[in-house]
């Protein structure tokens, strides 16, 4: 049997204006909810995994909604804390063809921002725990979300639980004081399986490669791969602990057209994934969310190195036609993807 999966970090209530309006350019906003760490335990409960959630959250009928929206998905909220003040909340303005999304947060003093460490009992949460998942946003949130998020690792680790990280540099929560590297260094030395887009090393980690411009790769469509495995070779060089690290590839046309593939290395070989071409983009928000959950379901289920890199890229391109923060594709329909099935017929 599959031990648990278990992640920790914030979940938020989602305002977001309907399809591809400007903020309040009508007086409605749908009300949802996401968050990295929720979101991949979103997705691996509907593969079919015991997944577990950890967080903070207020005692109030929204944090109750919230509780309730996960435990609809099959997610364990045993280890849900609650207290402080309040849940945070991120507007999402979906952008289209050369329009960018914009994302405003309203997050500060929120429940997972003022959590400590000791308020969580550590040998509940990883009873039966196989893997542990976090991501760089929980550490950028507040210097006690950072001691909790590292404490989390370190707990997982006594325990021999596989750690995974998704290093998701957001500029606009690095305010406290510290920087993103001198967090993330001390937490990635915990990793077992890093995950990253095209900057998330060298921001939230200091970590890069003098070679080509990302940000001219990146919005031209013309991605090296060899910078890449460059770039996963000197992040085993910084942290001889990792066993895996995993690139997402984007390829941003515009809002609503992308390239979209992976890679993953192993310390011996580079892996590429297959590529698509999404068009009509729906909803982006939780694609790198979406890969994570399903490199995870693949390692974690004891694919191979290729099937798992085959499976997440396939699992996130489907995300990208799903909106909300969540994936909600289901094992089969990732799988017929990864057999060439993309035709997007209906399925009588």
């Amino acid at each position: 049997m599959t031990k648990r999966v278990v992640t920790l970090g914030e979940i938020m209530l989602r305002l977001k204006p309907v399809g591809f309006e400007r903020f309040f350019q009508s007086p409605t906003l749908e009300a949802t909810f996401g968050g990295g760490e929720g979101n991949v335990a979103i997705s691996l409960a509907n593969f079919g995994l015991d997944a577990a959630f950890v967080t903070a959250l207020p005692m109030n009928p929204i944090a109750d909604a919230c509780i309730r929206f996960l435990r609809g998905y099959g997610v364990n909220t045993d280890h849900i804390t609650l207290q402080g003040e309040r849940m945070g909340i991120y507007f999402l303005e979906a952008g289209a063809n050369q329009r960018p999304s914009n994302v405003v947060y309203d997050r500060a003093h929120s429940s997972i921002s003022t959590a400590q460490a000791a308020d969580f009992n550590w040998d509940a949460i990883f009873e039966n725990a196989g893997w542990f998942h976090i991501t760089g946003i929980t550490p950028a949130i507040s210097e006690s979300a950072a001691t909790l998020s590292l404490k989390a690792v370190q707990e997982a680790k006594a325990r021999g639980v596989t750690v995974s990280c998704d290093y998701n540099f957001r500029k606009k929560l690095w305010k406290y004081g510290k920087s993103a590297p001198e967090v993330m260094g001390e937490l990635v030395k915990f990793v077992d399986v890093g995950i990253a887009n095209e900057e998330d090393c060298q921001r939230s980690l200091g970590v890069s490669v003098s070679e080509g411009d990302w940000e001219q790769g990146v919005s031209s469509g013309e991605l090296d791969t060899a910078r890449y495995q460059a770039l996963a070779e000197k992040m085993f060089a910084t942290f001889p602990n990792l066993k895996y690290q995993a690139i997402t590839l984007r390829e941003s046309f515009s809002a609503s057209h992308n390239g979209w593939s992976g890679c993953l290395f192993n310390g011996n070989k580079f892996l590429v994934s297959q590529r698509y071409d999404i068009k009509d983009i729906v909803d982006r928000v939780g694609g790198g969310d979406s890969f994570a959950a399903g490199l995870i379901y693949g390692l974690h289920t004891g694919m191979t190195d290729e099937d798992a890199l085959s499976f997440s890229v396939a699992a996130s391109c489907l995300k990208h036609s799903i909106s909300g923060d969540v994936n909600l594709s289901t094992v089969s329909e990732v799988q017929k993807l990864m057999a060439g099935d993309g035709s997007g017929r209906v399925q009588r």
